[in-house]
């Protein structure tokens, strides 16, 4: 049975890759106000994700409970293609949230990269926020507002 989960998790681990590849050129083609949105926005979904019995399981049906996965990624995913900008956003936070979730504590060594990746891409997406507010509070504080 051993044998078995290790393939499913390899198997997973190599889905989750393939996904990870379009989400970081979908992302990295995002200008940098949407950054910073997209960095709000997944900064809600993984707390929102967190607040859930299963926090992996987040955007799947509760009868699709039992699966080896959930489903949050592959709806995620496929919103993240979308046409629409902010269907797109979406995507990406809830696939961001949600493979979060599921790689944070995998005991399975062939998911620990992708936790890896996922950790460097929301400190990436965290420091475009930060950049974000501080260039516009400095843009504020040069303004004639704050007097």
């Amino acid at each position: 049975m051993q044998i078995v989960t290790r393939l499913i998790a390899m198997t997973r681990a190599r889905q989750l890759q393939r996904q990870f590849q379009q989400i970081e050129r979908n992302i990295t083609a995002l200008p940098s106000r949407t950054r910073s949105r997209l960095a709000i926005m997944t900064l809600r979904e993984i707390g929102q994700a967190s607040r859930c019995e299963f926090p992996h399981l987040y955007g799947t049906a509760p009868e699709q409970r039992y699966m080896p996965w959930g489903q949050g990624t592959e709806l995620g995913f496929n919103r993240a293609q979308s046409d629409n900008p902010e269907v797109a956003l979406r995507g990406i936070a809830l696939w961001l949230a949600v493979a979060y979730h599921e790689t944070k504590e995998s005991p399975y060594p062939s998911l620990q990269p992708q936790h890896r990746q996922l950790l460097r891409v929301l400190r990436e997406l965290r420091g475009a926020g930060n950049n974000e507010a501080s260039d516009a509070s400095s843009q504020w504080i040069r303004s004639g507002a704050a007097a």
